[in-house]
C-alpha cells in the first residue's frame, strides 16, 4: 500500500520515539555539543510556525480554561496527598509534578493537526504559563525541598513559548505574505516535533539507563505516570464535550511540558520523583501515536 500524507504521520510519532531510543548515547552528545540550545530551537521554530495561524484579536479567555486551571494545581494537590501515604513522599512528588505541569509546548502542534481549535488552546498555553509561574513557587515550597520563584519559571518558558509568540504576530503584521505561508505550510510545524521528539525520546532513554534508583521505586513512578497520563487525557475529553472542543481540552489536559516539569523535578524536589515525568514523556507521545492513527482510520 502506498504511503499517503495520512499514513506518515500516524507511523512518524512511534517511528520517531524508537529511533530516538535506539539512537540515545549519539543524540545526548549532539546535546552537549550544542550545548543543549538544540531542542528548545525546534520548538520555538514548531511554535512560530503554529502562532503565524493565530489572529491575536480572536484570543479570548473561556470557562474551560479555568476548569483545566483547577484540574491542573487542584488535582496536583490531590494526587500529592493520595499517593503519599500509599508510596512515600519521592513518589508523591513525582505523581504531583505529573498533573502540576503545564500544557506542553507540542499540544497546540498535535492538537491543530487533529481538529482541536489552535486560538483557543494559544490561549490557554499562554494563561497556563503565567499561573504555573505565579502558583508553581506556593506548591514545591509546601511539597517540596527547594525555593522556586516566579522570575525562575519565566525565564525557562518565555524563549520558547513567549518569544514565538510575539514573533509570529510582528510578522503577521509587518510580513503578513510571509506569515500567510508559514500558516499554509503548517505541516512543518509537525516534522520540527518530530525532530525534537527525537531527542526528547533520546536524552529520557539515558536518563533512564543511567538512573541509579532502587527498582521497586523506578516501576511505582512509571507506573503512577501511566495512570495519570490516561486519566488526564480522560479527564480533557470529558470536559470537551461539555465546551465543544474535545480535542482541544483533551490535548491541553493531557499533553504536558515534561521537559519543563524533569527541570522543576530535579531543581525543586527528590531527583528522583523526575523519573516520573521522564517517564510521562513515552505515555503521553504513545497516546498521541494512538490519537494520530484513531484520526486517519476515520
Amino acid at each position: 500500500m502506498a504511503l499517503t500524507k495520512q499514513n506518515i504521520k500516524t507511523i512518524a510519532m512511534p517511528v520517531a520515539m524508537v529511533i530516538g531510543v535506539l539512537l540515545c548515547r549519539p543524540l545526548a552528545m549532539v546535546e552537549e555539543i550544542t550545548n543543549h540550545t538544540l531542542t528548545p530551537i525546534l520548538i520555538a521554530a514548531m511554535l512560530f510556525i503554529t502562532f503565524c495561524r493565530v489572529d491575536v484579536r480572536q484570543m479570548r479567555l473561556q470557562w474551560a480554561h479555568l476548569w483545566m486551571l483547577l484540574i491542573q494545581f487542584v488535582g496536583a494537590a490531590l494526587v500529592y496527598y493520595a499517593t503519599t501515604p500509599l508510596f512515600g513522599a519521592t513518589v508523591g512528588q513525582g505523581a504531583m509534578i505529573c498533573v502540576m505541569a503545564p500544557i506542553a509546548m507540542a499540544a497546540v502542534v498535535i492538537g491543530g493537526m487533529l481538529g482541536g481549535n489552535v486560538t483557543s488552546m494559544v490561549t490557554y498555553s499562554l494563561v497556563c504559563n503565567l499561573v504555573t509561574a505565579l502558583v508553581a513557587p506556593y506548591m514545591l515550597h509546601a511539597f517540596g525541598n527547594g525555593s522556586c520563584t516566579f522570575m525562575e519559571i519565566i525565564a525557562r518558558v518565555a524563549p520558547t513559548l513567549v518569544a514565538p509568540f510575539v514573533v509570529a504576530q510582528l510578522c503577521r503584521w509587518l510580513m503578513p505574505k510571509l506569515a500567510a505561508w508559514f500558516a499554509s505550510h503548517s505541516m512543518l510545524s509537525f516534522y520540527l516535533w518530530l525532530a525534537s521528539l527525537i531527542l526528547v525520546m533520546g536524552r529520557t532513554t539515558l536518563f533512564i539507563l543511567n538512573a541509579k534508583v532502587d527498582i521497586a521505586v523506578e516501576i511505582e513512578l512509571a507506573a503512577i505516570a501511566l495512570v495519570l497520563c490516561l486519566v488526564q487525557f480522560r479527564a480533557g475529553r470529558l470536559l470537551g464535550r461539555y465546551t465543544g472542543d474535545v480535542v482541544g481540552t483533551t490535548q491541553s489536559v493531557g499533553q504536558k511540558n515534561t521537559i519543563f516539569a524533569i527541570w522543576l523535578s530535579l531543581n525543586f524536589l527528590d531527583p528522583i520523583a523526575s523519573i516520573a515525568p521522564t517517564a510521562y514523556i513515552v505515555w503521553q507521545n504513545i497516546t498521541n501515536s494512538c490519537q494520530m492513527w484513531r484520526k486517519g482510520k476515520a
